[in-house]
């Protein structure tokens, strides 16, 4: 593994969004798809591309509705559409074969990605990123029930969209919080911001339980194709709860399992410990 590997910066158009991306390492070396979560974007994988690029090909897009993409107006934000960009941004850049990670929002839209099109998926990495109904802690479920009929439901949404809301999505569960970047949400509280991110974050939000009602497809996937996969979960995610790692071996037996004392990013607090298992893993799919 490198330190310092060099990242660059670029964007590529796709479908009338102008996707922006961060790629590093070997042109010709084992790729890493890297799909971040919510509220963040591809900016959350910057030290592990720094760590893993001298060896391995990564590539990590911001979605629309996040980071630096930029999407037109009247854009649709279901993940069926970020799916949708995202599998266009994978054949743009010509990547044919490639590892998935898989975080958060991550999974359902890497997952859609992956049914439709399992010929490109050589290996699966999940961290804190749920496919089952075990996983869904209370919080989770109450969030997912929400619905903009309801009155009250939408501003309790837009209230995890504050300073304060993406703040606790880091500290929660977090065995150090010295440990953790402010940065980090500080970065992700400032697209936020940008003209019309709330909007969309709210129709994501609102779309999201059609990701549990795939959760029986995306299983069956994993089931049929059996990719070989490592988790990495922390198991104080407000989210999504250890049970929803370990359900992965109800699938995919042979599967690797690392638990982590650290919360839903686990990559701010335990990258020196997940790092190396993920360059391994890469390693041993080569």
């Amino acid at each position: 593994m490198s330190g310092s590997a060099q990242i660059v910066h670029r964007y590529v158009e796709v479908d009338g969004v102008r996707v922006f991306y961060r790629e590093t390492g070997p042109a010709d070396a084992p790729v890493l798809l890297l799909l971040h979560g919510f509220p963040s974007a591809s900016h959350q994988y910057r030290r592990l591309m720094e760590t893993l690029g001298g060896e391995f090909r990564l590539v990590a897009p911001d979605y629309p509705g996040f980071g630096r993409t930029e999407a037109p107006a009247g854009f649709t934000y279901t993940f069926d559409r970020l799916a949708d960009v995202t599998e266009g941004f994978v054949t743009a850049l010509g990547l044919e074969r490639f590892a998935l990670y898989v975080f958060d929002f991550g999974a359902p839209v890497g997952f859609r990605i992956a049914v439709r099109r399992p010929e490109w998926i050589t290996g699966l990495v999940v961290q804190n990123g749920n496919a089952y109904e075990d996983g869904l802690s209370d919080a989770a479920r109450g969030f997912i029930a929400l619905r903009r009929e309801v009155p009250g439901d939408v501003e309790r949404i837009r209230g995890l969209l504050t300073p304060e809301g993406t703040r606790f999505q880091y500290e929660t569960g977090a065995a150090d919080p010295a440990r953790l970047d402010p940065d980090s949400w500080t970065l992700d509280q400032h697209f936020l911001e940008l003209p019309g991110r709330k909007d969309a974050q709210v129709d994501l939000a609102l779309d999201y339980r059609s990701n549990v009602a795939r959760y029986p497809e995306w299983q069956a996937w994993l089931r049929a194709y059996a990719p070989p996969a490592l988790v990495v979960w922390g198991t104080g995610d407000p989210f999504f709860s250890t049970p929803g790692a370990r359900a992965y071996l109800r699938d995919l037996p042979e599967a690797r399992l690392h638990l982590f004392e650290t919360g839903h990013f686990a990559l701010e607090e335990r990258l020196p410990e997940i790092a190396p298992l993920v360059a391994d893993f890469l390693r041993d799919l080569a």
